[in-house]
């Protein structure tokens, strides 16, 4: 069917939303607005879906919502016998009414929905999973991204994000079923009234809470440390949680963000929600000018990423890298769990493949096991589900991505802004009450393992054109891959979509025994790195740069050469 043909159709079908029915009147002579909307199906992978918000087979709204709910209800009731699905949603425009979409479909199939009454954190959707004994889940969010977009997440039996199995039969049955005849649908308050939807409890919630809290070190040290915050939950779902545990384990002198305070889809003064980058903190630091914090916390709307801000000692605010504030975390409970005893008998910590390999050195510090995996917290969790069928779960201490993501326990299997709030206030209440800094930590911890500076850096490419654009690059790189980066040598490239790894000085190649993915790895001469990948949600590629040398000068100085040098090929 044509994209006119397709535009024909939702216009006289699409009528439960009339937003998206007046959307398409107004395009309805916009040759080109039509063909971005229908040229092709919103992708679903492991993933889930994402996408901008607006009418169209490529776009997020009521029924490309029912098509995936109504595939993976399919699914659920193949695999499982009288399922159950846990739901939640984040503050997103639209992510009422695409978990309220979502349940009245999985109703409607037969399958019991568990659904938060209100926006809750997506950890606390991958905690519902297994508190409630689910066999799946979905989280309506699109975590750090514009306004303009949405996406729907969804979770297997073990709360982590679904496996590559998993999406490629839900995507099958998906692809079977027609937008507007192949899906069953329900009401949800008559559902509500006959018992097939439920609201989860209140003691879910507290559970939850219980379960961050016992992952504390030093709870203690945090009433009595004096430590002052700024906390921001950039209009999303951490206000209350994140607030919740703060106030339990001590920490009292918080100055919310006001204007970010309270649910606002439209993310009014920080229109890229992303704790990454600096715009996104600019009010809570203009708050800092003022409070004058020891600490400035950001969580993302879904709450599963945090980032912070610490003072500069210049008068300023400096903003932490997830790698820094990751490598902190995990040095701190290395050290702090081996002094009180907790530290567990072979402990493992587990990585992505384009997170800082200063962990290596930390980890060989404390006898720890390092465990690489593909980008993605759900391979993180993966591994938190293999030491549990083994009955070794009680070995993992901290996982962690590059992205502000990070996990202490073993409760829920994706990453949690909860629990890392409150890791990172503890290990800013312990130095402060050894008259530390976080600045000082951090020097500290350069000192004794060297200085590995990373940056990523994104690149767009949107719609048709630029989807053919990314791949093309992709392709170029994998073909041809340039012999030097700023003038140092690449002595080894590692292909994961063929896994492949090639010795380029003896000229041998070995396998990478991770599942194949579309990451290209080029390791120069002296420990530096350049990693470059698609994003999985976005139309765009990363770039991961480590410059490794003695001092920051050095490695600022080399990081600027690799990306003005690597960023021509996207020119």
């Amino acid at each position: 069917m044509t994209e006119t043909e397709l535009f024909g159709l939702w216009l006289e079908n699409a009528k439960d939303d009339p937003d998206l029915h007046d959307e398409l009147k107004s395009i309805e002579n916009d040759r080109t607005a039509i063909r971005d909307r229908f040229y092709r199906d919103l992708e679903f992978g492991t993933g889930g879906l994402r996408g901008v918000i607006g009418a169209g087979t490529n776009r997020m709204n009521i029924y490309t919502i029912r098509r995936a709910t109504q595939g993976f209800a399919d699914y659920l009731n193949q695999e499982y016998t009288n399922p159950s699905v846990a739901v939640s949603f984040d503050s997103r425009i639209k992510s009422d009414v695409f978990a309220r979409t979502t349940a009245e479909v999985l109703s409607a199939n037969g399958i019991k929905v568990h659904i938060y009454k209100e926006l809750m954190p997506t950890p606390c959707l991958s905690f519902a999973v297994r508190e409630l004994n689910c066999q799946g889940g979905v989280m309506v969010t699109a975590s750090h991204n514009p306004a303009k977009y949405n996406g729907y997440k969804v979770y297997g039996e073990d709360g982590c994000q679904i496996t590559l199995r998993g999406a490629e039969i839900i995507l099958s049955k998906i692809n079977s079923l027609d937008i507007f005849s192949d899906v069953k649908t329900s009401c949800f308050d008559e559902e509500v009234a006959k018992g097939n939807i439920s609201f989860i409890g209140d003691e879910v919630i507290e559970a939850f809470y219980k379960h961050v809290l016992a992952e504390g070190i030093n709870k203690d040290l945090c009433a009595t440390s004096g430590l002052k915050l700024v906390y921001t939950p950039l209009n999303g779902t951490g206000n209350k949680p994140v607030r919740e545990i703060l106030r339990r384990i001590g920490i009292t002198d918080v100055t919310i963000v006001k204007e970010q305070e309270n649910p606002d889809g439209n993310f009014t003064t920080c229109p890229y929600p992303n704790p990454e980058i600096r715009e996104a903190l600019a009010v809570g630091l203009r708050y800092c000018n003022e409070v004058k914090p020891d600490l400035l916390l950001a969580t993302d709307p879904d709450c599963d990423r945090v980032g912070i801000a610490v003072p500069d000692g210049e008068g300023g605010y400096a903003l932490f890298s997830g790698n820094e504030v990751g490598a902190m975390l995990l040095e701190y409970i290395c050290e702090q769990r081996t002094k009180n005893g907790t530290m567990p008998e072979n402990p493992i910590t587990v990585k992505t493949v384009v997170t800082t390999d200063m962990i290596y050195s930390i980890a060989q510090e404390y006898g720890v096991e390092v465990i690489d995996v593909l980008t993605g917290f759900k391979f993180i969790g993966e591994q938190i589900k293999y030491l549990e069928d083994k009955g070794e779960e009680n070995r993992y201490i901290f996982g962690f991505e590059e992205s502000y993501g990070y996990l202490s326990g073993t409760y829920v299997r994706d990453k949690d802004a909860v629990n890392a709030s409150m890791l990172i206030c503890e290990m800013a209440s312990y130095y402060r009450s050894q008259g530390i800094t976080l600045m000082q930590a951090r020097e500290n911890m350069y000192k004794k393992y060297g200085v590995f500076y990373q940056t990523m850096h994104s690149f767009t490419f949107e719609g048709e054109s630029g989807m053919n654009k990314m791949a093309e690059i992709m392709e170029t790189l994998r073909q041809n891959p340039p012999a030097k980066i700023a003038d140092i040598k690449i002595v080894r490239f590692d292909d994961y979509q063929k896994s492949i790894s090639r010795d380029n000085i003896s000229g041998t190649e070995s396998e990478i025994t991770l599942p194949k993915s579309n990451v290209l790895a080029f390791f120069l001469e002296g420990g530096s790195k350049v990693i470059v990948r698609p994003s999985g949600t976005e139309p765009k590629i990363k770039t991961y740069l480590t410059a490794k040398m003695p001092t920051h000068e050095e490695a600022e100085a080399l990081e600027s050469r690799l990306a003005e040098d690597f960023t021509k090929i996207f020119d």
